[in-house]
């Protein structure tokens, strides 16, 4: 397979997993908002970075839809798991 090719590959794979990891707080958000508290710095630092990353990838003169994609998630579930933890505290 072509390098081109291969990173084409390997973007398509990586955004699906980043989306999954950050779906993945849809329980702790649950768990938050009935009763079971967790901690709100971790998915607030991720919300951060994602935030970073989304706007790296859409601010290059050449959009990186991938690096967009694979964090855009990251921003809203990790706000969302921050604040409900916050509150839950």
């Amino acid at each position: 397979m072509e390098e081109a090719k291969w990173h084409a590959h390997l973007g398509k794979i990586a955004t699906v997993t980043a989306i999954i990891m950050y779906v993945s707080y849809g329980p702790q958000i649950y768990g938050n908002l009935t009763g079971n508290p967790t901690g709100y710095l971790q998915p607030l630092a991720a919300a951060v970075n994602c935030s970073l990353w989304v706007v790296y990838g859409y601010g290059k003169p050449q959009k990186d839809w991938p690096v967009v994609l694979a964090n855009l998630p990251g921003v809203i579930f990790g706000l969302l798991a921050a604040v409900t933890g916050f509150i839950a505290q």
